[in-house]
């Protein structure tokens, strides 16, 4: 049986309710915990470069608000809807304070397809987006940061357009700037470095080692490519990556710095002509490896996937990777997974660094980030392992989901019911 068909909002509530029953939440804020606190969709009239009008639609979305201001990624891709940029925000509520940042969620995106898209007419996309959502934005509001196809350039147009209209540089209004522009060393590969952490940590949890561990990776992208580019630095043996385009494989090993330069040049998996074998996506999930990395899309674990599953541990680097009933299956085999509002929080966290010191008008160094970030999320995995074994939850996510649902309550409750 298949389970393709519910959405990430669907998902992403499905997972709450499962850790509802050991957290320590009463009905009327569990209740607020799964709905967002605002939403906007907006149309982006934008000049294309054969001088017509094409109007683009936006989002974003503000989930949660207690424990501090609003922050999340801007995504763009022709799939963004509605439903998905509320999931995703309250995927990064839930991420924020498992990690213990003082940050509520939020998320947003455009609906565009950026290859077809040149340099000027992604400005202007993105200067009409930064005007469309100014405000609901802000640097004690809600800090954007990137996403899914948008990085430091985009950064730098969205603050510079935020502080036109303020009237003067405003560096903290987003993260993920280039570093000329206020932005921190180590963000760009901050969400891959906190993925190589978090395999690493499992694997010692699990008494075994990085070195000589094998893994493989679904996505190369920024993400996927700094994963595997620093799991091989700690002596993984990367066997296997993917995009679109389809996979490569080899049981000796893959170069991922020479595979990562191929996608940063433009080119793509298919176009890689190392010593490897070409493989699909499905079967890249099907690989008998110590870790699956699944660092694509949404939904590629269902429960028909997982049924198949060979690798002894999985370390969701993507949103929403695996489905709720995917998840019970995992758990009857016993293998288990790191979730992705952990996994993945590394890049939140760098932004956090990011926001505090350009709120300081100071900078600290790449070791110190590096640091901060890996004592971050060492402390956040050990805290989801002790959840793990005091509420003998039924899987890792769930423990993941309890610490989260347990300080976002505590915040509602201390702040009440306005009215």
């Amino acid at each position: 049986m298949s389970d393709e068909g519910p959405s990430t909002l669907e998902n992403m509530r499905t997972q709450m309710k499962r850790a509802q029953e050991y957290a320590n939440v009463t009905e009327n804020v569990f209740k607020r915990l799964k709905h967002p606190e605002r939403t906007l969709e907006v149309s982006l009239p934008v000049l294309r470069d054969n001088g017509e009008e094409e109007i683009f639609k936006g989002y974003r979305c503000q989930f949660s608000g207690a424990r501090g201001p609003y922050k999340g990624g801007v995504r763009y891709h022709p799939s963004v809807s509605m439903d998905e940029v509320i999931a995703l925000a309250g995927l990064m509520s839930s991420k924020t304070a498992l990690v213990q940042l003082p940050y509520g969620g939020a998320k947003g995106g455009v609906v565009c397809n950026p290859k077809d898209l040149s340099r000027d007419e992604m400005k202007r996309v993105t200067r009409r987006y930064t005007e469309g959502i100014r405000r609901m934005i802000g640097p004690k509001v809600d800090i954007p940061a990137p996403d899914m196809n948008t990085g430091p350039r985009e950064m730098a147009w969205m603050m510079d357009t935020y502080s036109v209209y303020e009237g003067h540089t405003i560096p903290e209004s987003v993260t993920g700037k280039p570093i000329d522009l206020g932005g921190t060393p180590g963000r760009v590969e901050a969400t891959g470095r906190g993925v190589a952490n978090t395999t690493e940590q499992i694997l010692e949890y699990y008494g075994r080692s990085a070195e000589d561990a094998t893994v493989a990776i679904q996505g190369f992208g920024n993400v996927g490519s700094w994963a595997g580019r620093l799991l091989a630095e700690r002596g993984a043996n990367v066997v296997a990556t993917s995009d679109v385009t389809g996979g490569i494989y080899n049981p000796k090993g893959i170069d991922t710095r020479e595979v990562a330069e191929l996608i940063e040049s433009g080119g793509q998996i298919a176009d890689y002509d190392g010593d490897v074998d070409p493989i699909t996506n499905d079967e890249l999930l099907r690989l008998d490896v110590d870790v699956l990395i699944p660092a694509a899309v949404s939904h590629v674990i269902t429960s028909d996937v997982a049924e198949e599953v060979r690798a002894d541990i999985i370390v969701e680097a993507a949103n929403g990777p695996t489905t709720p009933e995917a998840d019970d299956v995992l758990a009857e085999r016993d293998i288990p997974t790191v979730p992705d509002i952990l996994a993945n929080s590394g890049g939140v966290i760098v932004s956090y660094l990011e926001w505090v010191q350009n709120t300081q008008e100071y900078r600290w160094t790449l070791e110190e980030v590096n640091a901060d970030l890996e004592r971050r999320m060492t402390e956040a995995f050990e805290n989801m392992m002790e959840a793990y074994d005091e509420y003998e939850t039924p899987d890792l996510r769930t423990a993941a989901y309890t610490i989260a649902l347990d300080s976002q309550a505590t915040a509602h409750e201390h702040r009440g019911l306005f009215p």
